[in-house]
């Protein structure tokens, strides 16, 4: 049975289509059409992504001082809004939702003035540009980590969570179990390509600094760029550290899920998959992230007690091994990490967020949705 069209919008990174992608298959597994805006950037995930058509729409960011650029720009989103509007008209959504990024711009611009439903979703603990631009005009917010009890639009945000990937569901059936004395102990690093580069040299820095029977209990899996790889390797090996050292590992949520320490950048996908399985962490913000939306999320976790937060600046290698020698000694305090990280994990994320596309579609009421999903999911 077909129940109409939604129109998805997401910039192109892979941190705004992922969410919009779990929706869709929720989506259509209840029997609607999933459409997907964007630009050209998110081609590449096009293959996957389970849309019954990609639409490309121009779109641009008006963040330059140069009065050349500028025009170029408004003239871009100019025509994106024009095309987004005929889009629209011809497909008659039941519902638009944006998962932030420019390109969401003009289709969730064309949507609102159409008097199309129209709903955001921001995965971060701290709305992005594109999302605040927007925020007014549409009647709902779900919030991956943004704040539903306060704020300009707290009346319309729901805390949903951040959808995550089945791999993710799937880890998260695996209890966490400490490493006791002298069992081994599996240490999981990563942090997309810049966190990757920071951790290459701080975490053998700091392994080094370790007395000989810590060190030996060490299993490390690290993620690290193409052209550090090598040195990393070379450096466990001349410690006689066992480790597993790869730019892309295709089953992190299962290392994630058999790891007893993770440490990490605090993206919105990483800490709601490290809150979702529920495994303790120490999250280095990356410094320089746009809206220092990293931190927010990293506060977010830590807040509730499921992580530590460290700033990079203040991580040298002598303070990051003092942490890994408390952990090793410590599992009890890494096991109660763990639970507080696990309490505080949406797994039912995409299904809450279709609900919502649902009641908004429906001309439900998102006052009385939000009391319904709070109460359920506190």
């Amino acid at each position: 049975m077909n129940k109409g069209i939604v129109l998805l919008a997401a910039g192109g990174t892979g941190g705004h289509v992922f969410p919009a992608e779990a929706l869709a298959y929720e989506l259509k597994a209840r029997g609607y059409q999933v459409h997907l805006v964007t630009d050209s950037r998110a081609e590449r995930y096009a293959g996957k992504f389970p849309a019954d058509e990609i639409h490309v729409v121009q779109s641009a960011t008006i963040g330059s001082k140069n009065p050349i650029a500028v025009a170029r720009s408004l003239l871009k989103l100019w025509t994106g809004l024009r095309a987004a509007r005929r889009l629209i008209t011809k497909l008659k959504p039941v519902a638009v939702v944006g998962f932030g990024g420019y390109p969401t711009v003009p289709p969730l611009l064309a949507s609102t003035g159409l008097g199309v439903p129209s709903m955001l979703h921001e995965q971060n603990a701290v709305m992005g540009r594109a999302n605040k631009a927007l925020a007014k005009r549409v009647k709902a917010i779900a919030g991956g980590f943004l704040p539903s009890d306060r704020g300009e639009y707290a009346n319309k945000t729901v805390a949903t969570g951040n959808p995550v990937r089945p791999a993710v569901l799937e880890a998260a059936n695996v209890a966490y179990d400490p490493s006791e004395n002298t069992e081994p102990f599996k240490l999981v690093v990563f942090g997309g390509s810049q966190g990757a580069q920071f951790f290459s040299a701080a975490i053998p820095a700091a392994i080094c600094l370790l007395g000989d029977e810590k060190r030996s209990r060490l299993s490390v899996t690290q993620q690290a760029r193409p052209e550090d790889k090598d040195n990393v390797i070379a450096a466990y090996a001349k410690l006689g550290v066992q480790a597993d050292v790869s730019p892309f590992f295709g089953d992190m949520a299962q290392r994630i899920g058999a790891a007893h320490l993770v440490i990490s950048r605090s993206g919105a996908s990483t800490v709601s998959e490290l809150s979702v399985i529920g495994r303790p962490s120490v999250l280095v913000p990356y410094p320089h992230a746009l809206d220092h939306d990293q931190a927010a999320n990293a506060a977010a976790l830590a807040g509730a007690g499921g992580a530590s937060v460290i700033k990079q600046s203040e991580l040298s290698p002598q303070k990051l091994s003092n942490i890994l020698a408390d952990a090793l000694i410590q599992p009890e305090r890494l096991a109660t990490t763990a639970a507080a990280a696990k309490a505080t994990g949406k797994p039912h994320a995409a299904s809450v967020l279709a609900d919502m596309v649902e009641t908004l579609a429906q001309g439900g009421s998102i006052a009385e949705f939000k009391k319904k999903i709070e109460g359920e999911h506190p």
